[in-house]
């Protein structure tokens, strides 16, 4: 598929649109989950450097 048929086909985002939606995704799932106290540290370790890196973007 090249450039020119990607830009014409309706079923396709944009990066922009596709990065919002990601975004919003990504804010109501922050909002409506709630840490695990039973989570392992590890994973802990990883959801805090996701905020991180979240909150560096904005």
């Amino acid at each position: 598929m090249t450039m020119t048929q990607i830009d014409n086909d309706p079923d396709q985002l944009d990066h922009k649109t596709c990065r919002y939606i990601c975004d919003a995704v990504g804010e109501r799932l922050q909002q409506n989950m709630r840490p695990d106290p039973a989570l392992s540290s590890r994973l802990q370790q990883l959801l805090e450097e996701m905020q991180r890196r979240e909150n560096d973007r904005h």
